[in-house]
């Protein structure tokens, strides 16, 4: 039997069996060989032969294609574009390379006790009289990439109001302006958009003009969605328009350095003296400036000088899927549900092994950032991210996350810091949480009611009727009292009334047909409501 080639094969599903199955093999055309003639050693020494031709091919194919990209475009949009590729066809070439899992099982190790501090431990060190000398250091960036489709909302998602209509951005600035009135300094704003959500935020700046933050933004790489089955750009040209659109993404958090580098921003900061970045989701209201751990990283001796510091905090059955800091090779590193190998999943969702998750809320160096960018030394794992287009079409998208580089940082440590800085909005029944009188609000910053007996939030659950934020409204006349809420589940068409109060375990269920009306001024302690509960007007 003859093994033709075959141009459009993926290396991705090419294996060694795959000779003994008979199946078309892209072999040189110079060399038809009978697999099953040839010995074991050489018959894998052809394999990686041939899939090391392989992967040239689609190299040389895939910088053809965007060459053809390339040629859509004119001036300053094509020299960013161009920057743009160079990244991803870095990250390209890696993900052609990868073989099998990143990180072997049994080399993992919990990060040994003097890498992660007890944030308590720092704060002790108590503040020094100089605690503007320090933030003047500081630049706070807040990842902007996001929109807020997951919760039925148009446009940036730091653009939805989440307190007293304040939107996530609004809250940003209050909280940095508050810190620049306090303490006279200079700490300044800096947003990573995407091209998703660029231009809208653009606008809504020059609400802040006569605020007391100077704020700069710059945007993540424009990357292209590849086709699963040829490997190759599903796009035709750089137009966002239409369905061209579909054919691009942002490349996930860890795009950050390469783009902040680019955009010649991180040079204009380090120019003003400006020390360290403290990098968090804009959607994780607990993520505010903390002076502890700022002068913690200021006030090291040069010689031991920490570059990088992730924000941990205890795990809880709701973030079994987050990430965990291990020990590899001898540093710290950043592990990711997704490297995990399949056998070992539930290890790795155990509270009892791995104790603490990744916040996102990271302290880094600038100095270190443009180190190890002009050394192309920045190695982040590669997260393949699988999608559907509207049209039916699998598609695959090449990310990383900004925590994985921990790994290529001097003396990085993690914090292990309260509950209270993990506050992410990511769905309505967060939205609750935030709007109720649980917190209050104080200057951009949401504390803990010290009403609440106990210092973790209640666990809310709300059903698909509640998913979109404005259906999401409708259905709450006013928000109701969650002080002694322990856990809240509501399914269905369910709506409340005004002055509400929700007390220990409350589930609410409408069936199907079923409307559920909770009156004003109810009470509900420990109690389940089911079946049709309507109240009509008069």
């Amino acid at each position: 039997m003859t093994h033709r080639y075959n141009s459009t094969l993926s290396p991705l599903n090419l294996l060694p069996e795959q000779l003994d199955q008979g199946r078309p093999i892209d072999f040189p055309s110079t060399s038809i060989l009978q697999p099953h003639s040839l010995s074991k050693g050489v018959a894998n020494g052809v394999m990686a032969q041939f899939q090391e031709m392989m992967r040239q091919q689609l190299e040389s194919s895939m910088h053809d294609e965007l060459e053809k990209l390339l040629d859509t475009v004119t001036g300053a949009e094509k020299e960013a574009s161009r920057k743009d590729f160079e990244g991803f066809k870095n990250l390209f070439h890696r993900f052609l390379q990868v073989k099998g899992p990143s990180v072997e099982w049994i080399k993992i190790q919990r990060p040994p006790e003097e890498s992660v501090s007890p944030y308590d431990k720092i704060a002790a060190r108590g503040l020094p009289d100089s605690v503007a000398d320090s933030l003047n250091k500081l630049v706070v960036v807040k990842l902007n990439g996001g929109l807020g489709t997951s919760m039925g909302c148009k446009g940036p998602k730091s653009l939805i109001s989440v307190r007293n209509e304040n939107t996530f951005l609004d809250l940003t600035v209050q909280q940095i302006e508050h810190l620049n009135k306090t303490y006279n300094t200079d700490v300044p704003l800096v947003l990573m958009n995407s091209f998703n959500t660029d231009e809208d935020t653009k606008k809504i700046l020059q609400k802040y003009t006569h605020h007391r933050v100077k704020i700069h933004t710059f945007n993540q790489s424009r990357y292209p969605r590849i086709n699963k089955e040829s490997l190759l750009p599903v796009s035709t040209n750089m137009s966002m328009n239409g369905q061209s659109s579909e054919g691009w993404y942002p490349p996930g958090h860890g795009d950050i350095y390469a783009s902040f580098y680019n955009s010649g921003l991180l040079d204009e900061l380090i120019a003003q003296g400006k020390e360290y970045i403290f990098v968090s989701n804009i959607d994780n209201l607990g993520a505010t400036v903390d002076l502890h751990i700022l002068h913690h990283l200021v006030s090291q001796p040069n010689g031991k000088r920490c570059e990088f510091i992730m924000e941990v905090t205890d795990k809880t059955r709701a973030d079994v899927k987050g990430g965990t800091l291990i020990k590899y090779d001898g540093k710290l590193r950043l592990l990711e549900i997704a490297q995990v190998p399949k056998a070992h999943v539930d290890e790795f969702k155990s509270v009892s092994k791995f104790k603490i998750f990744n916040t996102n809320n990271l302290w880094i160096s600038l100095a270190a950032i443009k180190r190890l960018q002009e050394e192309k030394a920045m190695n982040m794992e590669i997260i393949v991210n699988p999608k559907t287009l509207d049209g039916g079409q699998n598609v695959i998208q090449l990310e990383t996350a900004v925590g994985a580089a921990i790994k290529c940082f001097d003396n990085a440590m993690g914090i292990n810091v309260p509950r209270s800085r993990f506050l992410p909005v990511k769905t309505t029944s967060d939205l609750l949480l935030v709007m109720s009188n649980l917190y209050s609000l104080d200057a951009g910053s949401l504390t803990m009611s010290p009403k609440r007996e106990f210092p973790t939030t209640p666990h809310v659950k709300l059903g698909s009727s509640f998913t979109k934020v404005q259906e999401y409204l409708t259905r709450f006349e006013s928000i109701p009292d969650m002080l002694e809420l322990d856990h809240l589940t509501v399914s269905g068409d369910v709506t409340f009334g005004k002055n509400v109060s929700l007390k220990g375990t409350v589930i609410i269920i409408a069936n199907h047909g079923d409307r559920i009306d909770i009156p004003a001024g109810s009470m509900l302690e420990n109690k389940i409501v089911s079946g049709n509960l309507r109240i009509l007007d008069h």
